[in-house]
């Protein structure tokens, strides 16, 4: 049987681009020697059969929403059946995943919709999928390449108010998928295959393919304003005992009363290139492994608050251990040959890019 599967999901807002991204990933990964299943969008599916999402009709939007979030995770069953039977490595991309539902109904009826059926968000959102990828919506960002036309069931239109409505939409979605361990936000782009490269190499990256070493952009940076709405996590970094020129991590994050941990080894093969493997571990294997933490590094701990702004998104590290008051910001996925659209509210000191002094793992060095 097929053990060799990974299932990732391609989600975002309105107009991201994820129909032609999932083109582009057939095609890539099937020339790599993948079998590459793709899991239609359920929403979609139900809206050409005559289901109306809007319909003021609580009892219909209900079992709409209920019989939605079933066909989703059945069809994926039984694709994920289908690919046991596969030979060679296989790859499941989901057009939007579970979580992607509850961002339409308020929390109660979520509540209450997935326990009807036997699960929970903790199921659905931590245990089912490798990897959740987020396309920013063309709405926050790329205004100029925002349509409906691409999608007639699209219920944000092309207007002030439909972009409003779009880049709240994409927010939640966010919000529906946080504290997934492996939940990258994709960027828009002047050049829409930057976005597309982008999602390519973070399915490659989940698949344990090597990935060039590039460097994100960081700075050192002091808040003059007040933030957007972002997301707000505590994190808890320990550094273990490794081998010489691999690196070792454990993170814990939490936000809003809840935890994920996540156990990280970056190991290059050469000078340009790195494997990097994530895993999402239990409670007390999390515990264990701190046993093995690096006598000659602290643990590091800080408060991270993630944004989008004008299509980019933003991580804000607010450091406590074991430097107090340092304040980096960092981008995720801006292109090397992009300029990075700094937000009015933040004031940068010192482009820190490439700096080791500033890497985490150096930062967490006893002194």
């Amino acid at each position: 049987m097929n053990k060799d599967i990974k299932k990732i999901v391609l989600t975002g807002g309105p107009c991201a681009g994820k129909t032609t991204a999932l083109v582009r990933v057939i095609e890539h990964f099937s020339s790599l020697g993948y079998k590459v299943f793709t899991i239609p969008e359920v929403p979609t599916l139900f809206s050409q059969a005559g289901m109306n999402y809007l319909t003021p009709n609580k009892g219909l939007f209900y079992q709409g929403e209920k019989a939605t979030l079933e066909i989703q995770l059945a069809l994926e069953d039984k694709f994920l059946r289908m690919a046991q039977e596969c030979e060679q490595p296989t790859l499941l991309v989901c057009d939007r995943g579970a979580m992607d539902i509850s961002a339409y109904m308020t929390p109660e009826m979520w509540e209450e919709i997935t326990k009807s059926i036997g699960t929970s968000t903790s199921q659905l959102r931590d245990q089912r999928y490798d990897a959740v990828l987020h396309l920013v919506s063309a709405a926050d960002g790329a205004e100029q390449f925002y349509t409906t036309s691409t999608n007639a069931q699209r219920y944000e239109q092309m207007n002030e108010e439909g972009l409003r409505q779009a880049r709240l939409l994409d927010k939640k979605v966010i919000s529906a998928w946080t504290g997934h361990s492996h939940l990258r936000v994709i960027n828009n782009h002047e050049d829409f295959d930057k976005k597309l490269n982008r999602v390519l190499k973070e399915i490659s990256f989940v698949l344990g393919l090597p990935q060039p070493i590039e460097e994100e952009r960081k700075y050192i940076v002091e808040v003059v304003g007040e933030l957007p709405e972002c997301i707000v996590s505590e994190i808890t970094q320990t550094y273990l005992v490794a081998e010489p020129g691999c690196e070792v991590r454990l993170r814990r994050r939490g936000w809003e009363g809840k935890f994920v941990n996540v156990h990280t080894t970056k190991k290059p093969i050469s000078d340009t290139e790195r494997v990097q493997t994530e895993r999402q571990i239990s409670n007390n294997l999390y515990n264990s492994l701190l046993q093995q933490a690096d006598p000659y590094r602290s643990t590091i701990r800080k408060i991270r608050k993630s944004f989008i702004w004008k299509g980019q998104y933003f991580e804000l590290d607010s450091f406590s251990e074991p430097v107090d008051g340092l304040l980096i910001l960092e981008t995720k996925g801006v292109a090397s040959d992009e300029s990075v659209k700094f937000p009015p509210f933040i004031r940068v000191i010192e482009d820190i890019t490439g700096n080791k002094k500033y890497y985490n793992y150096n930062i967490a060095l006893k002194k």
